[in-house]
């Protein structure tokens, strides 16, 4: 299992004893799912002492999806300790630059629970259309392909599934979107914290870049740092952090409304750089999330997605 990552999720119900699991595998079929189901049952119960196990088959299709090693896709997770600092802002906007730059881009909306980036972007919540070979076909906006589960959604309707469902669902962006085939820079918005949805992805993409998004203030780069070190706990590389609302321009004064010298102290803690400081403000267009090339802060994020280039060169 280990050398095809093939456990996509594992959790413990603690009040019956019961291990949860979602296994890939190459074929499903009855005999398949009858012999690891009883190889997996005897570990679970006699070797470890569980009562039980539950577990569902989905098929490996890597060979046909963007985590084929052969597309060379550098994947960079934008996470947090909190919300509310902004980190969806900041995927959105590192992806616009990376653009800008020449660059071809996507984004997964990882964060299943609180997915943003539909409206940052201003894309209208639809069910995105499947191809002929029911593969599902992301949303262009800024020439960026995007999934989310907000598309999969009512409008307004909160996602209330276990851990579970959530992995189905990341496996369905990694697995079943078609994605264009030059796409050289994938920005996964991660949900804050360190839950199941930053595991499953870890299983996903063993190897992903992540940078660490915080303000200022010592309430969240406090979090921030934990965030970091659960990425590092699951041998992700650390960019950098990201120092975002770091102060507001004000005529020809700089103030700083939530504190200074937070995305120093993540940096300095995870042993890494704060490679950006990203001041804050509503971008000039009115549009929801997306800074122009004529404003501070989409210099500001240019100037970053040169940065994340050169580190993965």
């Amino acid at each position: 299992f280990e050398s095809t990552s093939a456990i996509k999720f594992v959790s413990i119900d603690d009040n019956n004893a019961v291990v949860n699991l979602i296994i890939g595998v190459q074929e499903i079929s009855d005999k398949v799912k009858q012999t690891l189901t009883r190889n997996i049952a005897k570990i679970i119960k006699l070797d470890l002492g569980y009562n039980g196990v539950k577990i569902e088959f989905e098929l490996l299709k890597k060979s046909d999806s963007i985590l084929d090693e052969k597309r060379k896709i550098q994947y960079i997770g934008i996470a947090s300790g909190k919300g509310g600092v902004g980190k969806s802002t900041v995927a959105v906007n590192l992806a616009i630059a990376l653009n800008r730059i020449g660059k071809r881009v996507a984004i997964i909306d990882a964060d299943i629970y609180g997915s943003s980036i539909p409206v940052l972007m201003a894309i209208k919540p639809q069910l995105p259309r499947t191809d002929e070979n029911e593969k599902i076909l992301p949303f262009t906006k800024e020439n960026i392909e995007v999934i989310s589960t907000e598309f999969f959604l009512k409008a307004d309707q909160p996602l209330m599934w276990r851990g579970p469902m959530l992995g189905k669902m990341l496996n369905h962006f990694f697995y079943d979107v078609k994605w264009h085939e030059d796409i050289e820079y994938i920005i996964v918005d991660l949900p804050p914290g360190t839950g199941d949805v930053a595991i499953d992805i870890q299983k996903l993409i063993p190897e992903c870049q992540m940078l660490i998004v915080t303000t200022p203030h010592p309430s969240a780069s406090h979090v921030a740092v934990k965030a970091g070190f659960a990425a590092k706990e699951l041998k992700h590389n650390i960019l950098g952090v990201i120092e975002n609302m770091s102060y507001l321009i004000h005529g020809d004064e700089t103030i700083s409304v939530f504190g200074v010298g937070g995305g120093q102290t993540v940096a300095s803690k995870l042993n890494t750089e704060c490679i950006a400081t990203i001041p804050i403000g509503q971008p000039a267009n009115q549009h929801p999330g997306i800074y122009s090339m004529s404003e501070a802060i989409g210099v500001a994020y240019l100037g970053l997605a040169n940065k994340v280039v050169k580190a993965l060169k």
